[in-house]
Parts: structure tokens; sequence; C-alpha cells
């Protein structure tokens, strides 16, 4: 497994070792031992999620606040999408920045994102299957979101925003600077 940080501290690429012959390919999709070591600290998943989404549908970008903040773990498991982290860990250098991603089946990518972080992704393909561990359970009071186009983020999504499905509860989210003034 290759790891590597990105510009958000705590926040992590996981590149599995693909194993490939004549049947097709394995790869160890989560191992907590090795995962833990390669993180640098401990991490109790509690509760997987998996949802499916077709092309043009953005979900997020979405966390959990005060005691019920997630870290989370991220994957394809069938499709492509453009996955996206915002710090929103206020004593951060990276307080406000965005980082992004595609994950997909292809190349079999996976995010860890730490506690303090919105999150969301938009499907590329015809159809993304995604899937994600937390380590804290859903907790409907703690639940928050940013505006997924808030200009002060400046996130290209790398899709034409007219063609975005969202849910009524994703269009109706706050912008960054009426949550963290």
């Amino acid at each position: 497994m290759k790891v590597i940080e990105t510009k958000l501290k705590g926040c992590f690429v996981i590149e599995p070792k693909v194993f490939k012959d004549n049947r097709g390919s394995f790869f160890e999709s989560y191992n907590k031992q090795k995962f833990e070591n390669a993180i640098d600290r401990e991490i109790d998943f509690v509760q997987d999620n998996q949802s499916i989404s077709k092309k043009g549908t953005l979900r997020g970008l979405h966390f959990q606040m005060g005691e019920y903040a997630q870290s989370k773990l991220v994957r394809v498991l069938s499709g492509e999408v453009l996955d996206v982290v915002v710090d929103l860990r206020a004593k951060s250098e990276t307080f406000g920045q965005h980082f992004k991603l595609k994950l997909s089946t292809e190349n079999k990518k996976m995010l860890f994102i730490p506690k303090g972080m919105a999150h969301g992704f938009l499907t590329l393909s015809e159809e993304a299957i995604f899937a994600y561990k937390c380590d804290e359970y859903y907790h409907q009071a703690s639940e928050n979101g940013i505006l997924y186009n808030d200009e002060s983020l400046q996130i290209d999504w790398e899709y034409p925003m007219e063609s975005v499905i969202l849910s009524q509860k994703d269009r109706e989210l706050s912008k960054f600077k009426e949550l963290f003034p």
C-alpha cells in the first residue's frame, strides 16, 4: 500500500497494491493494522455506507460537528467520481482550502479524510457506487454542510454546473463564511 499525505494535513491518498494475472486482479482494500501504521493513528471504524449515483449527481459538501465529527475512508466500487475535501479546522494552516482527486474503479485509489473536514463528490461516470467507512455513527442533529459552489472556496468541479443533479437539502446548504466567519 502506498500512502501519500495531501496538502491538507492528516488527509491521505491511499493506493493499494494490485495483483493482476490472467484471471483478473486482487487487492486488499482494508487492513486495520497496515492502515493505522500508514497514517500513524488508531481508527475505529464503526459504520460503512454506500451510495449509488447517476452521472452528474453531486453529494456534499457534508460534515458532522462537535463530538460527532467523523473521519472517513472513501473509495469507488464502480465508476468514477471527483472527490473534494475542504479543511474546516480553524487552527490549520490550510483552513478553508480544498483538495480534490478522481477516484475510480480503474485507479482503485482511496482517500482518508480526518475529522474536521467537509466532504463531497460528483459522479463523472454513467453511474458510480461509492463506499465509505466512518469512525463515528451518523448523528442527524450534528449534520451540517457547505454549498458546493460557494465562491470563497473556488472549487472547480470540472463538470458543467448547469447539468449537476442536487438534492433539495444540498441546494440549501450554508456558505462557508456563514458557518466560519
